[in-house]
């Protein structure tokens, strides 16, 4: 794949020799090519949508996968070829446009454009925002030196990769799923790893205590020191490198290298100032649409009522939900009946630990474990009242997969067959 055109601006398009090169009107522009992005880009061909199709991206690669870059990717395990969600001349064999190196900044809606940072113009009939979040930045005193990390795209990525081979101490600020999986991929580096986690548990805002406390202990057993309840002051500095981290008890602690996963951001600032509605992202419906006519919000910066949240305004930050959410909006362009119900799943990768997820586990009043945590085989169940709303199952696909069906089924459970792990979980089933 070479480029068609490179503007003075360093855009740069990706075309094939089709009708529609060279223009700057499409019938559907899609803002991010990521997951979602791609996903929608992809599905619209496979139902046979004829029309002209551009994906604006800031990044400069073509579209590829995000979760192997806290794990298989930083572990050098995946070459960047083998994580990209489709060969570079798929673009060009469906005719989809690529405009890589091109941040969206504005969007015109009354003009029907979107407006880029390098002040390109680009038309369209429908427009797709996929543009997923930006890392949640620290804001400490030196938060902006060399050595403090992200891990959101291939640079952040290659960034830390390039000076692993001088790092022997790093610091993992956060607890949650990519804190986690860096820190596992980075001591099986053989690096000395620091976790430090505001909250009083790792994974608080999307696991119950009994895993939080398993992947504590798991991190820990691999050598990881866990602190929970720390607050970062600043980060030290030796010349322009970070060389540690501050506490706000005054104690520090050395660095060679500092990585940061607080969470995301939803990119959804020309959407709202253009007046979509919106509070945690831009809100859309069933059909993926925003309250602006012929704009719709897919993935990571997409708030929906989700069924399995009891109807609530949740934005989910995960591949399942961009891929839904992106089939959907395709289905919906091309004018077929789609709605997005699609169960909530989540997976990582820790050491040699698989966590599969599925369900919302927010609002849940009890909790069973089946199987025992010392074995690494079991499965956390979540009830509300007698429904099933959730599972987490770690090296257990099989009763995984037993579980997501039942949580979409919403079916009730009697608790104390449950709780029984020589019984299948279909067993415990009292109604569906």
């Amino acid at each position: 794949m070479t480029p068609r055109a490179q503007n003075q601006k360093d855009e740069i398009v990706l075309t094939a020799n089709s009708p529609s090169t060279g223009s700057e009107d499409f019938d559907v522009v899609i803002v991010g090519g990521g997951q979602g992005g791609a996903t929608t880009a992809i599905a619209l061909r496979q139902n046979g949508f004829a029309g002209s199709i551009a994906i604006l991206d800031a990044e400069q690669d073509p579209p590829y996968g995000r979760p192997p870059l806290s794990k298989g990717y930083l572990l050098e395990k995946q070459s960047f070829e083998k994580i990209l969600l489709r060969p570079r001349s798929f673009w060009l064999e469906q005719n989809i446009e690529l405009r890589l190196r091109t941040e969206v900044t504005q969007l015109d809606h009354s003009a029907r454009q979107v407006v880029t940072k390098a002040g390109s113009r680009v038309g369209f009939g429908k427009l797709v925002w996929a543009t997923g979040g930006s890392s949640r930045r620290l804001t400490c005193q030196g938060a902006d030196l060399a050595g403090v990390h992200y891990v959101r795209t291939r640079d952040d990525a290659d960034r830390i990769i390039s000076e692993l081979p001088s790092t022997t101490r790093v610091v993992v600020i956060g607890g949650g799923y990519i804190g986690l999986e860096a820190a596992s991929a980075l001591r099986t580096l053989g690096k000395e790893v620091v976790i430090l986690e505001a909250l009083d548990r790792v994974l608080a805002r999307v696991a119950g205590e009994q895993l939080s406390r398993f992947y504590e202990s798991e991190h820990r057993r691999h050598g990881i020191d866990v602190r929970l309840r720390q607050q970062v002051e600043c980060i030290l500095r030796s010349g322009e490198r970070a060389s540690g981290v501050k506490l706000a008890s005054g104690e520090v602690i050395a660095a060679d290298m500092v990585i940061v996963g607080i969470g995301i951001k939803p990119k959804v600032e020309a959407l709202i100032r253009a007046g979509a509605e919106g509070e945690n992202g831009v809100r859309v419906d069933e059909q993926c649409r925003t309250s602006l006519p012929d704009v719709m919000a897919i993935g990571d910066c997409a708030e929906h009522r989700n069924i399995y949240a009891d109807g609530e305004y949740i934005r989910l930050e995960s591949v399942q939900n961009a891929n839904d959410q992106g089939t959907v909006a395709a289905k919906a362009i091309i004018g077929l009946d789609a709605r997005y119900e699609a169960i909530p799943w989540f997976w990582s990768n820790q050491f040699d630990l698989r966590l599969q997820t599925a369900g919302i586990s927010t609002g849940h009043d009890r909790t069973i474990l089946r199987g025992d945590l010392d074995t690494r085989r079991f499965s956390v169940v979540y009830l509300k009242g007698e429904r099933m709303i959730a599972i987490d199952a770690v090296n257990n696909t099989r009763e995984y997969v037993q579980g997501r069906e039942l949580v979409r089924q919403r079916a009730t459970v009697a608790a104390d067959r449950l709780a029984d792990p020589k019984l299948a979980l279909s067993d415990a089933v009292t109604q569906s």
